[in-house]
């Protein structure tokens, strides 16, 4: 087609087999679709197109993607807000006559449907973090590192210690809206038991969020991405060699782990252990 459709937030671009879209960066644009930044969606995990009337004197354009293709999608698992839904296109109403011309152009292309039983989206290239309530979350491309916070991480999180996961030994991702009570981020093992999880706030393999912690547009496309390398095992880009560790924020940890002591929540041996851990880091 080699057409471009301009509506508020967002400029698709359609080819031959993808629809290439551009996310604007003013401050009205969802943070979401600004960190996502452009997105080229193949039509083979396109399903359907639909136009229907918007708020306010607009019509919406919307790709329908396939379950299985877009691995943004199956981290959000339906929790996205409509605004923030990387698919839709709105446009004035004045302009709904093309919308329906390229609407239709775009069906005739479609010849996928059902599940995918592969990602076909393209993600957020790692290396990506974000800062959840309870700790920092960072992923490399090979493995998630959870680094937890002396302000807010439970006892718990704190006995167990700073976390590393390697993606072959995930088997799926839990992401929560931070939008929603009790937002988080899990991460799935593949030798994860049928007991019921422990809470978020308890358990070395989850951060949670925040007002102001693990935003939609930080935790999102990175669960996104873990996802990704989880389900595909593909290639992974080599990560920098990690920095050593500020030694104010190592003082601090140490001085919360020693108010942790105190309060009688870590014993003797775990706190000389941690203790020694944490110098280590120097």
């Amino acid at each position: 087609m080699g057409d471009v459709l301009a509506g508020f937030h967002a400029v698709w671009e359609f080819e031959s087999d993808s629809v290439l879209i551009r996310y604007e960066r003013g401050i009205r644009t969802p943070k979401l679709f600004q960190a996502l930044g452009e997105r080229r969606i193949p039509l083979s995990a396109v399903e359907g197109v639909t136009l229907t009337p918007g708020r306010r004197g607009t019509v919406v354009l919307r790709l329908l993607p396939r379950a299985g293709a877009d691995p943004l999608m199956e981290a959000a698992a339906g929790q996205l807000k409509e605004g923030s839904d990387p698919y839709r296109l709105v446009l004035s109403a004045e302009r709904e006559t093309l919308a329906e011309y390229y609407a239709d152009e775009l069906k005739s292309l479609l010849t996928e449907a059902g599940p995918a039983d592969q990602f076909l989206v393209p993600v957020p290239e790692a290396p990506l973090q974000f800062k959840a309530y309870d700790g920092k979350a960072s992923f490399d491309g090979t493995s998630v590192q959870f680094r937890w916070s002396w302000t807010g991480a439970s006892s718990a999180k704190w006995k167990a210690g700073d976390q590393s996961f390697a993606v072959a030994d995930l088997s799926g991702v839990q992401w929560r809206s931070p939008e929603v009570f009790e937002g988080h981020l899990r991460l799935v093992g593949r030798s994860a038991d049928s007991a019921a999880p422990v809470q978020p706030d308890q358990d070395p393999a989850a951060v949670v969020f925040g007002l102001g912690y693990g935003p939609v547009h930080e935790s999102l496309p990175f669960a996104a991405a873990v996802l990704a390398a989880v389900r595909t095992r593909g290639p992974v880009p080599v990560a920098p060699a990690p920095s050593r560790r500020d030694p104010a924020d190592i003082a601090e940890r140490i001085r919360h782990l020693g108010e942790l002591h105190q309060a009688g929540l870590v014993t003797d041996e775990e706190f000389s252990s941690k203790k020694a851990e944490l110098l280590a880091e120097l």
